[in-house]
């Protein structure tokens, strides 16, 4: 009889999906609150949205004891670069960071997949999307989680953003305004919620503007 050996893992994947708008003044970070594993729910309750700085959110889906300890690591950075320069790191500084961070554990990756919301230094909205080793790009919009192939066609049929092979370089951020972003983070995750097991329960917003940042919630289906 042939042997049998232990198949281990140090990842598991905990589902969920994430998603981020830029819009003019304004960006929309959303998550859903389901933690999974394989066909079980750990919690219902579970929030992949950190808040990094002031003017900066993440989102993270993937395997969230990965996640826990990148949010730590970030922070712990953070404290130090107020105390060194007596201010806090704008959200482009922060996005940097993240990939420095990620691409330094590339041979062990953070099995997280990461968007990162805000404003930038003029005050318009920004996002960030990320693979695990940390390769990043600046987009108006992104989906990252379980649920990312269901929403992303979505965001990209009702948003459409100009190829950034375009020269001169086109602006990124979305022509909607901050509460027709909001609506349509609502649909696409009540649409999303539907087809994937993943994706459910409840849906967090963070909406960051000049004014601060202020978080919603909403139901979606508990099956």
């Amino acid at each position: 009889m042939a042997k049998q050996h232990a198949n281990w893992s140090p990842y598991d994947n905990n589902g969920g999906s994430c998603v981020a708008i830029a819009g003019a003044d304004y960006c929309v970070i959303a998550a859903d609150t389901r933690l999974s594993t394989g066909y079980n729910i750990l919690t219902r309750d579970y929030s992949k949205i950190c808040k990094l700085a002031d003017k900066c959110v993440m989102a993270s889906s993937g395997f969230q004891a990965d996640v826990k300890a990148l949010q730590k690591h970030l922070g712990a950075r953070h404290l130090i670069y107020q105390h060194q320069h007596n201010k806090q790191m704008s959200c482009p500084a922060m996005a940097q960071l993240l990939s420095n961070t990620l691409y330094y554990k590339r041979f062990f990756p953070y099995y997280s997949f990461n968007v990162l919301g805000g404003l930038d230094n003029e005050g318009k909205g920004c996002v960030f999307t990320y693979d695990a080793v940390g390769s990043y790009e600046k987009v108006g919009y992104s989906s990252q989680g379980s649920g990312s192939t269901l929403i992303m066609p979505f965001l990209d049929n009702q948003l459409k953003s100009p190829s950034p092979l375009l020269l001169p370089a086109q602006d990124a951020v979305t022509p909607l305004a901050e509460d027709e972003a909001v609506d349509l983070v609502k649909t696409v995750f009540a649409s999303a919620s539907e087809r994937d097991i993943y994706t459910g329960d409840k849906l967090e917003i963070v909406v960051i503007n000049a004014a601060g940042l202020r978080r919603e919630y909403i139901d979606l289906r508990k099956d």
